[in-house]
């Protein structure tokens, strides 16, 4: 029988065809009724009866393999024939023929249904995230979180704290995820602070670059041997200050281009050139001489008294051309680091030389890709063993 209309008569096929057409193009049951002329309640009674709509399925991507090639794989791998054999008739790479194969068990269990339906399985959508499913790993990255450790160095990390672990395996996407996608909800959203940018969300990033008046007698970069450019030998540092609230306040920082070794310099007596050649002298004197080669600074003002800096500590400086922050990568790098611990538009007048110290030890304790995962402190300790 068909179904009321709300007006005394019954809905034709027809009708109820289009009725269902217009509900799965995703039509309101109110618009389909008035396009059909008939009540909502009809809509509801007709879905109720015939077991609702179709679930819909997800269509299948070209990449991917269909059931009747799959049924193709399973007659040539009876049949004894190689992988590549049957991707050349299949028209696939011979990698993906393998790979299915090989994921299914191998040639002697290769079936086309069982494949076909772990292919499926695995296409659907929402996955439960790794770190959700891993308590001892997920443990493991709050914990390097919480030590500022960037998704990153956790992610190269594991891999050399657990070689042949591979649960302890996660990508630094997949820590990213896990903190700006609530919804994936495996980190607790306060970790985000612990990000070097303490955003809860991804924005993207844009840099200011300061001007600076101009110094006397300065030696320019393009001066600076060969060794300090390919960092073949350690001892050459680069240096500048990271800036409190409106310019009255600072911090020195000292990075060491080949280990990245970071120190820091505290300067609660101001910025003015005097007092940065005091304790930049006073810190530079503290490492053997073999690790005091040279010093490459920015055009900042502070450094105006660089030749008495010299004469006291035989460290050469160089200074970078005008507006060319890139020739001290490793410096910019550093104090956009500092500002996970120092952030912009902070009084940094506060901050004693212990304070100083401990942040600077937690930086050398961060493993870095360009040093193969090592930390500073290993870095610098196998400079100055193999250099002393």
């Amino acid at each position: 029988m068909g179904e009321g209309t709300g007006q005394g008569r019954r809905l034709t096929d027809a009708e109820r065809a289009e009725l269902r057409q217009r509900i799965e193009a995703g039509e309101t049951f109110a618009r389909a009724a008035a396009a059909v002329g008939c009540s909502t309640k009809s809509i509801q009674r007709l879905l109720a009866r015939t077991g609702g709509l179709k679930r819909r399925t997800r269509p299948r991507a070209p990449l991917r393999l269909a059931l009747a090639e799959r049924e193709e794989i399973s007659r040539g791998v009876g049949a004894g024939e190689s992988c590549r054999a049957i991707a050349a008739r299949l028209g696939r790479a011979p990698s993906t023929v393998a790979r299915d194969v090989a994921a299914s068990s191998g040639r002697r269990r290769y079936r086309a249904w069982r494949a076909d339906a772990r292919a499926l399985q695995l296409m659907r959508r929402p996955k439960v995230a790794k770190l959700v499913r891993c308590p001892r790993l997920r443990s493991e990255v709050e914990r390097r979180l919480a030590m500022r450790w960037s998704p990153q160095q956790i992610a190269a990390r594991l891999v050399v704290d657990y070689p042949d672990d591979l649960e302890m395996r996660v990508s630094h996407e997949t820590i990213y995820q896990s903190l700006f996608v609530q919804t994936r909800g495996a980190l607790r959203l306060e970790l985000a602070r612990c990000l070097r940018t303490g955003r809860a969300q991804r924005r993207p990033r844009q840099r200011t670059h300061a001007r600076h008046g101009q110094l006397s007698n300065m030696v320019l970069i393009s001066e600076r041997p060969a060794e300090v450019a390919d960092r073949a030998v350690p001892g050459h540092w680069e240096g500048d200050l990271l800036i409190g609230k409106a310019g009255g306040s600072a911090i020195g920082t000292l990075i060491e281009r080949q280990s990245r070794y970071v120190m820091l310099l505290e300067l609660t007596e101001g910025r003015l050139a005097e007092h940065v050649r005091t304790k930049l002298a006073a810190k530079i004197l503290e490492l053997p001489a073999h690790l005091r080669r040279s010093l490459t600074w920015d055009r900042g003002k502070e450094m105006a008294e660089h030749v008495r800096f010299t004469l006291d500590t035989s460290v050469q400086v160089y200074f970078c051309d005008p507006h060319s922050p890139w020739q001290r990568g490793s410096n910019e790098n550093l104090n956009g680091l500092l500002r996970q611990y120092f952030p912009k538009g902070a009084d940094l007048s506060g901050y004693s030389v212990t304070h100083l110290d401990t942040v600077a030890a937690e930086l050398n304790a961060r493993p870095r890709q360009t040093l193969g995962w090592m930390t500073p402190s290993e870095a610098f300790a196998r400079a100055v063993a193999m250099t002393g």
